[in-house]
C-alpha cells in the first residue's frame, strides 16, 4: 500500500437472534460474516473527492433502457451518497464534541462484494469502514469511543432516510459475536446499548441462503413500528419475547446447548412471522425459511428478508441435500465464515472510558 493510504474492511453482518428487538429496546446476538465486505480506501489529496464506483453508482449508459432497467434492478442508490453523509456526520460529532481535526483533504472510494438487498447489511459496511478510515485519518481513534461509533453510522444512514437499528452497526464496528443490551434505561442514559463480546468458538457451523435479487429490506418493518409505537398489546409482548429469545441464546451458546439454539431460531422466525404477516415479509424469503426447515434444519431471517441463516442440530450430513436443494430453488447456499473481533489496543482503551 502507498504510504498515508488508509484502508479498511467493514464485513456483512447476521442477527442470529433476538432481533428485531434491537430496534424496540430489546436484545439481540449478531456477528461479523467473513463471506462479503466493503472496503473503503482514503488517500490524502489536495481538493476532498468523494469518488464514484464504476459500477454502483454508475452515471454513464449505452441506451435509455439500459438507464432504466439499471434503476429498476438496483434504484437511485449508490455508495457516494453514504460516503458523504459519514463525512458529515463525522465532522459534526468532533465539532460538538471539541475534537480538533487537521485540515488535510482527502479522496475516498470504495468497493463492495456484499449482495444488494439482502439483510446482510452492505450499507452500513460502506460507512463503518470510512469511518475507521475518518478515525486513522484524523488521528482521532481514542477520542471517540468505541460504543458511540455504531451511532455515528446509524445517524449517517438516518441522514439517508435509511430505516435501521443500531445491532447492525455494532456488529461491524466490533466484529466477532457481540450479545447486546439495548434496555430504555441504558439507550436513555447512555445514548447506547450495552455490547459484551462472547468467543467466537462458542458457535455451531452455520450456513446462509439468500437470494440474488431480493426484496427491498427498508420497507419490511412498516406497520409493526406504527403499531408497537400506539402501544399495540400483541405487538409489544411479542417483541418481550422476541428480546428474550436473545438472552435465552447467550445462555444457550455459553453451555453448547445447540438442540436449545435451533429451537431459539425457528421460534424467532415464527414470531416475526406473527407480527409482520406473510406480505410484508414476501413469499420467496419466506420460501429461504422453509427449504431448511423442511429438511430438518433451523433458520431464520439473518436480517429483514433477502437472507437465511441455517443451522443443523444434528450435524452437517443433510447439507448436500439443502444445497441441492437451494440450487433447484434458485437461491444462493454457502458455509458461514464468522470473523474475529476487529478492536486493536486503542479501541479497547476506549471501551468503558468516561
Amino acid at each position: 500500500m502507498e504510504k498515508d493510504v488508509i484502508e479498511h474492511k467493514s464485513y456483512a453482518r447476521v442477527g442470529l437472534l433476538g432481533n428485531p428487538s434491537d430496534v424496540y429496546f430489546g436484545n439481540t446476538i449478531s456477528f461479523s460474516l467473513g463471506n462479503f465486505f466493503a472496503c473503503v480506501r482514503l488517500e490524502p489529496s489536495i481538493d476532498l473527492v468523494i469518488v464514484p464506483h464504476p459500477c454502483h453508482d454508475l452515471v454513464q449508459f449505452n441506451s435509455i433502457s439500459h438507464l432504466v432497467n439499471r434503476l429498476q434492478s438496483e434504484g437511485y442508490y449508490g455508495g457516494v451518497r453514504l460516503l458523504m453523509a459519514i463525512v458529515k456526520i463525522f465532522h459534526n460529532y468532533c465539532k460538538e464534541n471539541n475534537i480538533t481535526l487537521h485540515d488535510g483533504n482527502f479522496t475516498l472510494s470504495y468497493d463492495t462484494n456484499i449482495p444488494r438487498q439482502t439483510g446482510l447489511s452492505g450499507s452500513s459496511a460502506i460507512v463503518s469502514a470510512a469511518l475507521s478510515c475518518l478515525l486513522d485519518f484524523y488521528k482521532v481513534r481514542h477520542l471517540i469511543k468505541v460504543e458511540v461509533r455504531p451511532n455515528l453510522v446509524l445517524n449517517a444512514e438516518k441522514e439517508l432516510g435509511i430505516v435501521a437499528g443500531l445491532q447492525d452497526r455494532v456488529a461491524q464496528v466490533y466484529g466477532g459475536v457481540v450479545y447486546m443490551d439495548f434496555g430504555k434505561n441504558h439507550m436513555d442514559e447512555l445514548g447506547h446499548g450495552i455490547y459484551t463480546p462472547m468467543d467466537v468458538d462458542l458457535l455451531p457451523p452455520l450456513y446462509l441462503i439468500y437470494a440474488e435479487n431480493p426484496s427491498d429490506s427498508g420497507k419490511v418493518h412498516s406497520t409493526v413500528r406504527q403499531r408497537w409505537l400506539d402501544g399495540d398489546e400483541f405487538i409489544r409482548s411479542t417483541m418481550e419475547e422476541v428480546a428474550k429469545i436473545a438472552v435465552e441464546g447467550r445462555k444457550a451458546l455459553i453451555e453448547k446447548d445447540y438442540n436449545k439454539l435451533a429451537t431459539l431460531m425457528n421460534h424467532n422466525f415464527y414470531l416475526r412471522r406473527c407480527m409482520f404477516g406473510d406480505d410484508a415479509l414476501g413469499a420467496m424469503n419466506i420460501e429461504m425459511v422453509e427449504i431448511a426447515q423442511r429438511l430438518g434444519a433451523a433458520s431464520k431471517f439473518t436480517g429483514s428478508g433477502g437472507a437465511v441463516v441455517v443451522f443443523y442440530p444434528d450435524g452437517p450430513s443433510q447439507v448436500k441435500q439443502l444445497e441441492d436443494a437451494c440450487h433447484d430453488a434458485g437461491f444462493t447456499f454457502q458455509p458461514i465464515k464468522v470473523m474475529p473481533s476487529f478492536l486493536n489496543e486503542i479501541d479497547l482503551q476506549t471501551l468503558g472510558s468516561k
